[in-house]
């Protein structure tokens, strides 16, 4: 299947495996500039390798992994990576961490010609993220949600094509998980950027999210069950999510909850699976290509 470069992210028969062991099995997937994606599925169905074939800390077994219409290559200023552990370095403060990667990445001379505008920059993302007052203070004077906005600022301020993100908010406290889920669509809304954003729950992925993918190795096929079949985690699910509003209450509405439960069913229950060739791939972008082993025509 042949498309047009139009996409930010191109995935195409990808599979992955480490051994004998299938994780990824044959995926397809387009991502459009502007979208804030959220990735869920069952422990250990391959949501983080996923995450690292588009990074490009790991290559597929086969496939193809495209960025703006090329080789996603190794990683690079093109991805920005925000994990669950922050990644600031202890003995440099929160300005001095946020301008880390442009001193790394621009040499001595430029650094030096550009410093100023850089720091600018900077101090005005604190602003934004309304810790302009903490610059100066070190990671272990910061509490644990202040500590996962700076890791944030510290990616954007790299301007990357594409924001990764690796369960970020699962290792906070509920409120604050929920006062980082609304600073994040906030972020989003007033920069537009592109996010892929990996979570084990449900309720987080569908408030924050504009496409939903469910991953999962719960789903059937044409390959029957023989010993030497593999099947790994296929996208059982995509869909279009309305960005309406940012407000919590709409948690607790009874279209968003029922998508919950539709999409728990779908991806996260081994006694409910569905046949390859009726995947609720409901988003515009969405495409599939299936071997005539997985559906005979």
């Amino acid at each position: 299947m042949v498309h047009e470069v139009k996409h930010l992210l191109h995935l195409e028969n990808v599979y992955q495996s480490y051994g004998s062991k299938l994780i990824l099995d044959n995926i397809d997937l387009t991502v459009s500039a502007g979208e804030l994606c959220t990735v869920v599925g069952p422990s250990g169905c391959g949501k983080s390798t996923l995450l690292r074939l588009i990074v490009g800390q790991e290559q597929p077994h086969s496939g193809t992994v495209l960025i703006e219409g090329k080789s996603v290559g190794i990683p690079d200023k093109r991805r920005g990576i925000v994990y669950q552990k922050y990644s600031l370095f202890p003995h440099l403060t929160v300005l001095e961490n946020i301008l880390l990667g442009k001193r790394l990445t621009l040499g001595s001379f430029e650094w030096r010609k550009q410093k100023r505008q850089i720091s600018e920059e900077a101090l005005e993302f604190l602003k934004k993220v309304h810790l302009q007052e903490h610059r100066n203070k070190y990671p272990h004077e910061l509490s644990g949600g202040m500590q996962q906005r700076v890791s944030i600022v510290q990616t954007l301020i790299m301007k990357p094509d594409i924001v990764l993100m690796d369960e970020p908010f699962g290792a906070l406290d509920p409120e604050t998980r929920e006062q980082l889920q609304i600073f994040l669509l906030e972020l989003w809304e007033n920069h537009p950027m592109t996010i892929f954003f990996v979570t084990h729950d449900l309720m987080e992925a569908v408030y924050l999210g504009t496409r939903i993918l469910v991953l999962s190795h719960y789903y059937s096929d044409d390959r029957g069950h023989a010993p030497e079949v593999r099947r790994g985690a296929r996208i059982v699910a995509d869909y279009p999510l309305e960005r309406v509003a940012s407000s919590t209450t709409i948690k607790s509405s009874k279209v968003f909850t029922d998508l919950v439960q539709q999409i728990r069913k779908e991806g996260f229950d081994p006694k409910s699976t569905t046949h390859v060739s009726a995947f609720n791939l409901k988003h515009k972008d969405s495409f599939q290509t299936l071997t005539p082993e997985e559906h005979a025509p």
